[in-house]
This record gives C-alpha cells, sequence and structure tokens, in this order.
C-alpha cells in the first residue's frame, strides 16, 4: 500500500489564520507530484484564503517553492496582503473551521464527499465519526479524525 501524505490540518494557525499551513503545504506537496486531486488555488479553502488575504497566488506559490520558512511566509502575507486586525483573523479563521453547507446543493456536495470517504474505505457512512463542518470532512478524509 502506497503511504498517502497529507498537508497540514486547516485547524493549525500560523500567524492566527486558519488553513494558511495547508496551503503551504499543498503548494509543496502539489509540486512535488503527491496531492494532484486536491482543491488548489482557484476554489475552496485555498480560494477563500487568499480572497480574504489579498494576496497574489501565483506569487505566493512562487515564495512557497523557494522554500522559505512558515515565518517568512507568514511575515510576506502580513506585508503584502490586506492588512487585517487580529480579531478580523481570529473571527475570519473562525468562520473556516465551523462552516457547514449552507444551502441545499452545498449539503448534496457535503454528504456526497461522507459517501465518497466511505465507499474508499470500504465502510457503512454510519460507522465514520460525526461530521457537521467542512473542516470535519477534510479531517476524517485524512484520517485526523
Amino acid at each position: 500500500m502506497i503511504h498517502q501524505e497529507f498537508p497540514r490540518s486547516p485547524k493549525v494557525l500560523l500567524g492566527g489564520i486558519a488553513h494558511l499551513g495547508r496551503f503551504i503545504d499543498k503548494v509543496r506537496l502539489r509540486h512535488a507530484g503527491k496531492i494532484q486531486d486536491y482543491n488548489y488555488i482557484t476554489i475552496g479553502f485555498d480560494k477563500y484564503l487568499i480572497d480574504f488575504l489579498q494576496i497574489d497566488p501565483n506569487a505566493f506559490e512562487q515564495l512557497v517553492l523557494a522554500a522559505e520558512s512558515d515565518e517568512k511566509l507568514v511575515a510576506w502575507v502580513k506585508a503584502n496582503g490586506f492588512k487585517r486586525s487580529d480579531e478580523e483573523i481570529a473571527q475570519w479563521s473562525q468562520g473556516l473551521l465551523t462552516g457547514g453547507p449552507k444551502d441545499e446543493a452545498a449539503k448534496q456536495r457535503f454528504e456526497g464527499r461522507i459517501q465518497a470517504i466511505a465507499t474508499k474505505r470500504g465502510v457503512p457512512v454510519a460507522t465514520l465519526p460525526s461530521a457537521t463542518t467542512w473542516v470535519d470532512v477534510i479531517e476524517i478524509d485524512e484520517g485526523r479524525m
């Protein structure tokens, strides 16, 4: 069996920002050819993060690929992105971490993701941990829940 390498959990905060560490890992892993099937930059949490920070995703991606440390990347984000207060960052991060499906179409996608995880594992959905947020789905899929 091939060992799957996962990016960090979106729950890991860098500079107080949810998903930033995961985004950094996704850039590195994608360019190493290890996670081609993940949502990337233009959709999902990546896009939500880029829009919130108002950073140039291509410039950030190149910085990550230059093997800069997490600390330097956080400093770059804070220097080059839209200036946000610590409170705004905390509120945004909390919203990302607690957000679930907001309408019927999103609920269907959510349930489809849960079903796909169960199918991939060869188990009934009922045996998976309970999920109410999009982060829960990621955590279950990557074996952290």
